[in-house]
């Protein structure tokens, strides 16, 4: 079965929408990080990290490197950034008509 247009969207957007993976992406937004700087920065174990720096990996969203025996990960697309910059947004405008609309009430 050859994937659609809209099936390898989808896999971008659900690889970016888990609160874990939005916290690795803005740790990664200031530049490239090995594994044993990002586990203890986002406060979650190593092996839940891995799991979901290779699931982000493999939906194209971020570049991997070794260094001996350190593994390095960076953002390969900074449109993703503007992705979570737009949903930050939109999260932002809702908040402020919720408030309007409960000060109406």
């Amino acid at each position: 079965m050859t994937a659609t247009t809209h099936d390898v969207q989808a896999e971008i957007l659900k690889a970016i929408a888990q609160e874990t993976r939005l916290s690795i992406l803005e740790l990664l937004r200031d530049g490239e990080r090995c594994v044993c700087e990002i586990f203890p920065a986002i406060n979650y174990e190593q092996s839940n990290v891995s799991r979901h720096l290779n699931m982000m990996q493999k939906a194209g969203i971020l570049t991997r490197r070794k260094d001996g025996l350190k593994i390095f990960y960076a953002i390969k697309h900074p449109e993703v950034l503007e992705i979570i910059d737009l949903a930050s947004a939109i999260m932002k405008r809702e908040a402020g008509s919720r408030h309007d609309l409960m000060r109406a009430i």
